[in-house]
This record gives C-alpha cells, sequence and structure tokens, in this order.
C-alpha cells in the first residue's frame, strides 16, 4: 500500500523569519519616532518660504520665549498621560503662582527665592492632592482636575479679591524675557528640564514602572510595582513643572494675572498627542513632545504672521491634533500588522 504524497515544503531558517519580522517591526517604530521631527523640519522649511519674517531674529527669540513654558508645562503633562491619566488643573496652577508671586514679593527682589520656592511648594502640594484622588478616592482624572481647578480658582479669588496686587521685581522677570548672550533665559530653563525629564524617563526606575503603569496597570500591580505611587508621583511632577512654567510666564508679561495660563492645559495635552504620547498610556516621550511644542508654537506664529485672525489658530490646533492622531494610528497599526 503506498504511502501518501506528502506536501512539498520549503525549508525556511526560524532564525531568518524572526529576524526579518523584527526588522519590519523596528523599521515601522523607527519611522513614527523620527516623523514628528521630519513634520517639523518641513513645517520650517514651508514658514520660512511663506513668510520672510519668520526667519528673523527677533521671531525666532519671540518664538523661544514663548514655547518655554508651555515646554515645561507639556514635559509634565507627558508623564501623566505616560499614566493613562489627564490634568486639567495645570492653567490653574500657573494663575495661582502668579498672582502669590507677585502679592509676596511685593518688587522686593531679596523675596525671589524664598516665595518662588514657597510657590512650588504650593504646586506640589495640588499635585499630591490630584494624584490622591485619582488613586486613593478612584476618581477619573479628567474629572478630579476639574475639580481641582474650580477649588484652586476659589483660594487663588478669595486671596486677591477679583483684583490681583503686588508687584514683579526686575531680577525676577529676567528668567521669563531675559537673554543670557544671543540664548533666551526661558529656553535655558526649558531644556534643563527636557534633559532631567528624558534621564527620568530612560534611565531610571521610576521611568520604566512609569510606562509599565500606563500599559497595564493590573499586571504591574501584580509584577510589585506601587501603581499609586508611582500615579501620585506623575501628578506631583506635572503640578511642579505646572508651577515654573507659571513663574517665568508672570516674569514674561511682568504682573500678576488671575487667568494667567488660560488655555495652557488645552495647548499642553495637544503638544503631547501631536509629539506621539498615546492618550491611552503607556507609550510615548519627553521628547517627541517638545517636537509637539514647537510644531503648535510655529503654527500659531504663522497664523499672525500671515494675517489670519486669532480664532484660526483654533482651526489650526485642532487639525493639527487630528491629522497627529490619525498618522500614529496609522503606524502603530502598521507596526503590530
Amino acid at each position: 500500500m503506498s504511502q501518501p504524497a506528502q506536501p512539498e515544503t520549503t525549508d525556511v531558517p526560524m532564525g531568518d523569519e524572526m529576524s526579518k519580522g523584527a526588522g519590519v517591526k523596528l523599521t515601522y517604530e523607527t519611522i513614527s519616532g523620527v516623523a514628528i521631527w521630519l513634520i517639523l523640519a518641513a513645517l520650517i522649511i514651508i514658514s520660512a518660504l511663506l513668510s520672510p519674517a519668520f526667519l528673523r531674529q527677533n521671531n525666532i527669540t519671540n518664538l523661544l520665549k514663548q514655547s518655554a513654558p508651555l515646554g515645561i508645562v507639556s514635559v509634565g503633562q507627558t508623564f501623566v498621560i505616560l499614566t493613562g491619566g489627564i490634568d486639567l488643573s495645570v492653567a490653574s496652577v500657573m494663575a495661582l503662582m502668579s498672582v502669590l508671586a507677585a502679592g509676596m514679593m511685593a518688587g522686593e527682589s531679596s523675596q525671589v527665592i524664598p516665595i518662588s520656592l514657597f510657590c512650588l511648594g504650593v504646586a506640589i502640594s495640588i499635585g499630591l492632592f490630584n494624584g490622591i484622588l485619582v488613586t486613593k478616592l478612584r476618581i477619573p482624572s479628567f474629572i478630579a482636575t476639574l475639580g481641582t481647578i474650580l477649588i484652586v480658582q476659589g483660594i487663588r479669588f478669595l486671596y486677591t479679591g477679583g483684583a490681583p496686587k503686588g508687584e514683579i521685581p526686575d531680577d525676577f522677570r529676567f528668567w521669563g524675557r531675559g537673554m543670557l548672550g544671543p540664548i533666551p533665559a526661558p529656553l535655558i530653563v526649558w531644556v534643563v528640564v527636557v534633559l532631567i525629564c528624558l534621564f527620568v524617563e530612560r534611565r531610571t526606575t521610576f521611568g520604566r514602572r512609569l510606562f509599565a503603569v500606563g500599559g497595564n496597570p493590573a499586571t504591574s500591580h501584580l509584577s510589585g510595582v506601587n501603581v499609586h505611587r508611582i500615579t501620585i508621583m506623575a501628578y506631583v511632577i506635572c503640578s511642579f513643572l505646572a508651577g515654573v512654567a507659571g513663574l517665568m510666564l508672570t516674569g514674561y508679561i511682568g504682573l500678576a494675572d488671575n487667568w494667567l495660563g488660560r488655555g495652557y492645559e488645552l495647548n499642553s495635552i495637544a503638544a503631547v498627542v501631536i509629539g506621539g504620547t498615546m492618550l491611552s498610556g503607556g507609550k510615548g516621550s519627553v521628547l517627541g513632545c517638545v517636537a509637539g511644542v514647537a510644531i503648535l508654537t510655529i503654527l500659531y506664529n504663522m497664523v499672525l504672521l500671515l494675517g489670519l485672525d486669532v480664532e484660526s489658530q483654533r482651526i489650526v490646533k485642532g487639525l493639527a491634533i487630528i491629522v497627529a492622531v490619525a498618522l500614529y494610528a496609522r503606524m502603530r497599526e502598521r507596526g503590530q500588522g
């Protein structure tokens, strides 16, 4: 009795298949990582072609000064979004820093350091409060930080009576609009913040656990990660950096403002999303956030240079978010395919 014919097979080493698949996946990961920077480079070229004023020294300097506060807030927002949360209270924290700094410094240079430290301590307390609401009371981050907005607004108006008072010392204003040679002082602060946070993100246990918590909190907990502690720390860092940005922006405008930073909560989220961080958590980077901030800042600047109305910024921002999310979703699907 003859044996049934066996189907012909082609021997393909398993290692070759695996390496080929890994190569494809690596290609897509690489594309998604550099795409935001290619978009930024293209935007700079297009902006220079559309408006000769874009590359003028004064415009570039103003761009760097204006982008620094948003950049610092967005770095903090990145940490929270990596955990799968969101912090809407950053703008309220910035405004509180403004009225406290101006009111307590009262124009005295000797009070700059102690009052700045006090303000940052208040910001840290607000972040701790947000983190506890989200972790211990299990309140969704959107609702928790929305409630914090109202609380901080109430504190702010009780302190000012609705009319901010005080004066900003010249020494303090330097960090908002000063120059160190050709380099804006706010840019230096932003670069330092980015470098520190990049180190934390990539070289520390906290950074690795931050991604793990955002990717799968249940698995992280079973692996021995203190999910609550990591999440609380993310909110503390975010609020602290919002405090830094609030003090910097106060120095830039040179006066107290009850509504300082209005819109920064949405702009920071937009910058983080455009930079490639997933709102679901677990994927993203501080470096991508920097590119997202640069793209938003340049887009807003071009709207003004081209003489379009300010409301056009809203349309530009909305389109930028939609396009960025669509592109990253497409890349992620291909990378998994």
